[in-house]
């Protein structure tokens, strides 16, 4: 730190207050360096519905895989924006409630995650090698349920409308969009093997604004109305009750009009967890510098 009372003698009044103003400004992030990550996200996915039992059924977990890149802001400010791809599943046929084993529905579907949010670091990574930290996002995904039939044949269930979705006979039932919003949030952790290395683990719940991951939220829809406007078909996966075996319940018949098939109360989650590996570069001050390297540098202007 310069000696204040020397630089305030030698110095006129002007330049003087300009060294206080870019003294105060520099000091807390003088040496950081504001760096670039590009990595790969490897992990699991799961879902919470109306076809688990538990908030998270573990049976079902899946695959997830993604890739990401990111931007150092300061010391504790990370922006980040990635792709993910994963896979949700669930059934009854796992559940203990005789009523869920009764409905004997399944499905599973593909998810595709485009998201851009922000991290906040705990920790001076750089000095620490190690911090927690804490992220939000907002995301677009899309999403399809599928199930199969007992052939083994994928069958696409929004085509259905199993509950109605679309049916002029059920006007405030419309379909679900394929594509939505999500706010993904949650907490990881970083180390810092290399100076250009970054391995991390993360957990991220994603809150979506649907209850049609799964293509089960509200009731049963008359069958004879179903089976005139989409065909028999429709019935068949609207309510599989009429396929259980074993000697745990015995198959049942097609319900009658608005006997509860889901519930509505809360809408449909999904979760990524998985390890991360990034490519840390760059590493030039801020504000516009053209400096590249793993070399610490000060924002402070230069006089």
């Amino acid at each position: 730190m310069p000696n204040l009372n020397l630089l305030k003698k030698s110095l006129p009044c002007a330049v003087w207050k300009r060294v206080v103003v870019v003294l105060l400004i520099c000091a807390p992030f003088k040496g950081f360096s504001q760096y670039w990550q590009a990595g790969g996200f490897l992990g699991t996915s799961n879902y919470s519905g109306d076809l688990v039992q538990q908030r998270v059924d573990l049976k079902y977990t899946r695959y997830s895989i993604g890739a990401f890149v990111k931007r150092d802001i300061n010391r504790y400010l990370t922006i980040r924006a990635g792709l993910t791809y994963g896979r949700i599943a669930g059934a009854d046929s796992t559940n203990t409630d005789t009523m869920l084993l009764k409905r004997n529905l399944s499905f599973r579907s593909p998810i595709f995650e485009a998201q851009l949010g922000a991290e906040f670091n705990f920790l001076d990574l750089d000095e620490k090698r190690i911090t927690p930290y804490v992220f939000g996002s907002v995301a677009l995904f899309s999403f399809y349920p599928t199930t199969k039939d007992a052939q083994g044949n994928t069958v696409k269930l929004r085509a259905l409308s199993t509950e109605g979705q679309g049916l002029s006979q059920y006007p405030t039932r419309k379909q679900y969009n394929l594509r939505q919003i999500s706010i993904p949030f949650g907490a990881g952790v970083k180390l810092l093997l290399t100076d250009n290395l970054v391995a991390g683990f993360e957990i991220g719940f994603r809150k979506t604004f649907t209850d049609y991951l799964d293509d089960v939220s509200l009731t049963y829809v008359d069958r004879n109305t179903l089976l005139r406007s989409r065909g028999s078909k429709a019935v068949n996966f609207a309510y599989r009750g009429d396929e259980v075996t074993g000697g745990h319940v015995t198959p049942g018949t097609y319900p009658a009009d608005g006997t509860k098939r889901g519930s509505d109360k809360y809408n449909d989650w999904y979760v990524f967890t998985g390890f991360t590996l990034a490519y840390r570069f760059g590493g030039g001050g801020g504000y516009g510098s053209n400096r590249w390297g793993k070399q610490k540098v000060s924002n402070c202007p230069r006089f």
